[in-house]
């Protein structure tokens, strides 16, 4: 009996569709068009490249209310919220129209050759393992960069999002020429089959560590190079001198985005204690005028979550945090009847030894941290494993940005507003959050061959 992935409405609980696994003959099969695709491409010019990328954006133009339908009903993020996942992603691809030329340009150096420059080339197939938490965002980020400098695209989607992934391959495939992008249906365990392939060239992977690690084994072992981008435990640092109003509103807008299911959300809410109480009442004060209700409305801000396995472990974290000895400041009351809904929850009295502070919680839970000073909040900060983005609130600027540049471990630091990805800035972190950046420049150029090239005229 055959085995089938089933994905599931997280808001009716009800089976949406049901696909099979492709076999082993197929997923060569796969690969070897995607390579011979590559072949036909890479001999493209840059020009060639982008008009192609031009007609794709269009494509995602046309027929984003009907992606963002696909999104919503995988995974239940709010309606609107899917639409702007998909106007980013076409931000995306305009910002890269208009750029890597600029980003590509060969770089000339005097040496003692007649001419020396070095440029960027491709380097073959480029292997994505992407989340369902931005199913459409996450896969573009990396798909677009690459097939810009000539590589071609696997990618193995999360499961619960298979419906999107296919969707995608079919824009793709109605806007380029053949066998640049194709999905995979596969388990876990068979990504090691396609990182081991000759004709793949890298791996780039969203997810957990646990993930992470093992796919950076495997590509290591295969000579392979890999980009990783593995969440984090992101720290909203709240000093005495901070716009409390302000901080407030960050921090709700961050941790309630895509129902708290996001890896730069404000995970570890750290707050100077002076000013503590003011904080907490005013956090309160805004969560509670949000109310979770069907998805699939246009004014919905709050869903349930992607799964139910996701469900039952943030109720596990928050439980034991609760035992380990944090409280519950608030809690708001979820829809009866079918979803897998969390209710927003505020913790306070959350120490270092907590697992809300220790562990990254994918859900609408607030985690409160208290602290005497600046310098114990910016030590606290940095506790962790993780190192993906910062946020601090100060209304000293100089004294901000010096924080963020030169005393927090993390890809990205902010200064009084909430982390978000924006394609002209690299993304990525360092610890734990893995190695590498997408976006802008430096993730165009992450899966290029830099190649030298010397002329001797003599």
């Amino acid at each position: 009996m055959k085995e089938i992935i089933k994905t599931i409405n997280p808001t009716t609980e009800q089976i949406i569709q049901e696909y099979e696994y492709h076999t082993a003959p197929q997923i060569k099969a796969i690969i070897d068009s995607v390579a011979l695709g590559y072949e036909d491409w890479k001999q493209q010019s840059l020009k060639t490249r982008l008009n192609f990328i031009l007609i794709l954006s269009t494509q995602l133009s046309k027929r984003k209310n009907e992606l963002a339908l696909i999104i919503t009903e995988e995974m239940s993020k709010p309606i609107s919220q899917s639409i702007s996942e998909i106007d980013k992603c076409i931000s995306l691809c305009e910002y890269y129209i208009h750029n890597s030329e600029k980003f590509l340009k060969p770089n000339f150096v005097e040496t003692n050759y007649s001419t020396s420059y070095y440029a960027y080339a491709p380097l073959g197939i480029i292997f994505g393992i992407m989340p369902w938490n931005f199913p459409v965002w996450q896969v573009m980020r990396y798909a677009i960069p690459n097939l810009i400098i000539g590589n071609s695209i696997l990618l193995k989607h999360s499961l619960n999002t298979s419906g999107v992934s296919l969707m995608l391959e079919e824009l793709f495939k109605a806007s380029l020429p053949k066998n640049l992008f194709r999905s995979l249906f596969i388990k876990d365990e068979t990504a090691e089959l396609i990182i081991k392939d000759s004709n793949v060239a890298g791996v780039t992977i969203t997810g957990s560590k646990r993930a992470g690690a093992d796919v950076a084994m495997k590509a290591g072992a295969n000579i392979k190079k890999t980009v990783l981008e593995l969440g984090g435990n992101d720290p909203y640092i709240i000093l005495e001198d901070a716009d409390i109003d302000l901080a407030a509103e960050e921090c709700v807008k961050s941790r309630l985005l895509n129902t708290g299911q996001v890896c730069i959300a404000a995970k570890r809410i750290i707050v100077c204690e002076s000013v503590r109480c003011e904080f907490e009442k005013k956090l309160i004060k805004l969560v509670q005028k949000y109310e979770y209700t069907n998805p699939n409305l246009h004014d919905s801000k709050l869903g349930p979550l992607a799964r139910k396995d996701i469900q039952n472990n943030l109720q596990r974290q928050v439980q034991k945090s609760l035992d380990q000895g944090s409280n519950c400041l608030y809690k708001n009351t979820i829809p009866e009847g079918t979803g897998y809904y969390f209710p927003i929850t505020i913790l306070n009295n959350v120490d270092k030894n907590n697992i809300a502070f220790k562990e990254e919680l994918f859900g609408p839970i607030f985690c409160i941290t208290s602290v005497k000073n600046e310098k114990d909040a910016i030590k606290y900060a940095n506790m962790s494993e993780y190192g993906l983005s910062a946020v601090v609130f100060t209304q000293n600027i100089k004294k901000g940005e010096d924080i963020c540049l030169n005393q927090l471990n993390f890809g990205t630091c902010n200064l009084n507003q909430m982390v978000s990805s924006d394609p002209k800035l690299p993304f990525g972190g360092v610890k734990n959050s893995g190695y590498g950046r997408e976006l802008s420049a430096a993730g165009l150029k992450e899966f290029a061959n830099l190649k030298t090239i010397n002329t001797n005229r003599n």
